[in-house]
């Protein structure tokens, strides 16, 4: 899924609750994961975007 949005395949990924150790787990070992940018919702959701440039 990280790979899919780093190549343009999605435009965001919504990570739910419940879904978020499982995803930071990957998101930790992620080599571009300095160029993804998350926003919070209210209802505990977290969508991520990736900054093309920013792979550092």
């Amino acid at each position: 899924m990280l790979n899919r949005l780093k190549n343009g395949e999605l435009k965001n990924i919504k990570i739910k609750p419940d879904e978020f150790v499982v995803f930071q787990r990957a998101f930790m070992n992620f080599d571009t994961r300095k160029s993804i940018f998350g926003k919070a919702h209210q209802n505990g959701e977290i969508t991520y975007f990736y900054e093309r440039g920013n792979d550092n």
